[in-house]
């Protein structure tokens, strides 16, 4: 007696394959997502940086019209005239980055670690300043430290500035138009800059990895060495990185606090843009600016091991 087999039951049909046409709409559109930020960095920074590229082999005034002749003599005699403003701005910039670091993490850390429910609090009184012009900021400390403000008066009654004086810091028995004001001014400027870089980086930082810590009989200072520095770095380069580039070109704290002795690159291209009205040498000053700055932050991400922070 031969045994029936029942017949295998049809196999299920597989999903149908996309359209041509789906596939391509699918394979285009994070380009179509990309076009306005695109368009926006080509016209508003792409074109203007060409702009002033070209402006900065040209030649010629204003009577009589500027023309590109391929001459880049500017570049040769901005570093040659206005050497010391390079290295001045270098140096204001990277010791306000240093201040901001120092006062800004400390403050991050208690944020994210200690503020509980006064954080938020905390975090909008650190953004608060964003909500005023830079510029009403900055005059608000010319008011502050100016020769009968009462940061002054508090520090000549306690001969502080007479040791600042010495130094060369201050003046003998001022602050204002010296090189402590204008580093003053870019540390509370840009001091925002640096904590919320930081306060991010603490705040995700993963509370186990301190209890395991603890765990292991590690003091708080070997935890903060070992576990919170070394997790925190990222939101260190990216404060510094934040703080220092626009510090390097800033102009209005070193115009309004400080003297002409204490000018920094910034002003420099300012007047000859404004002023002497001779656009290719600013240019050019503008270009050497931030061909430096490319220079030291890829220095600086390279010494601080970025690779291995991210």
């Amino acid at each position: 007696m031969t045994a029936v087999v029942p017949a295998a039951p049809p196999a299920a049909a597989g999903p149908e394959p996309d359209p041509p046409s789906a596939r391509r709409t699918r394979r285009l559109t994070p380009y179509w997502l990309l076009l306005p930020a695109g368009l926006w960095l080509a016209v508003f920074f792409a074109a203007p940086l060409v702009y002033q590229a070209s402006t900065s082999v040209q030649s010629g005034s204003l009577e009589e019209g500027f023309r590109v002749t391929w001459e880049f003599s500017h570049y040769t005699d901005a570093l040659a005239a206005y050497g010391p403003h390079f290295l001045r701005s270098f140096a204001y910039a990277a010791i306000a980055t240093a201040l901001c670091l120092l006062i800004g993490y400390p403050l991050a850390y208690m944020t994210a670690f200690r503020a509980g429910r006064w954080r938020n609090l905390v975090l909008v009184a650190v953004i608060a300043p964003f909500f005023t012009s830079f510029l009403i900021r900055t005059l608000a400390w010319k008011t502050i430290l100016s020769d009968g403000g009462p940061v002054v008066g508090a520090l000549d009654a306690l001969h502080v500035l007479d040791v600042t004086g010495a130094l060369g810091l201050t003046g003998d028995t001022r602050l204002l138009a010296t090189p402590l004001a204008v580093v003053c001014g870019l540390t509370y400027n840009f001091l925002p800059f640096m904590i919320l870089p930081l306060y991010s980086s603490l705040e995700r930082i993963d509370p186990t990895l301190h209890e395991a810590a603890r765990d292991l009989y590690a003091t708080p200072a070997a935890t903060f060495r070992k576990v919170t520095f070394p997790l925190s770095l990222p939101g260190v380069v990216a404060g510094t990185l934040l703080t220092f580039i626009p510090a390097s070109g800033d102009y209005i704290n070193a115009q309004l606090l400080g003297s002409p002795a204490e000018q920094m690159i910034g002003n420099a291209i300012q007047k000859q843009f404004l002023n002497v009205l001779d656009y290719p040498a600013a240019a050019a000053m503008s270009f050497l600016l931030m061909a430096l700055i490319l220079i030291v932050v890829s220095v600086y991400l390279r010494k601080a091991g970025t690779e291995e922070l991210v």
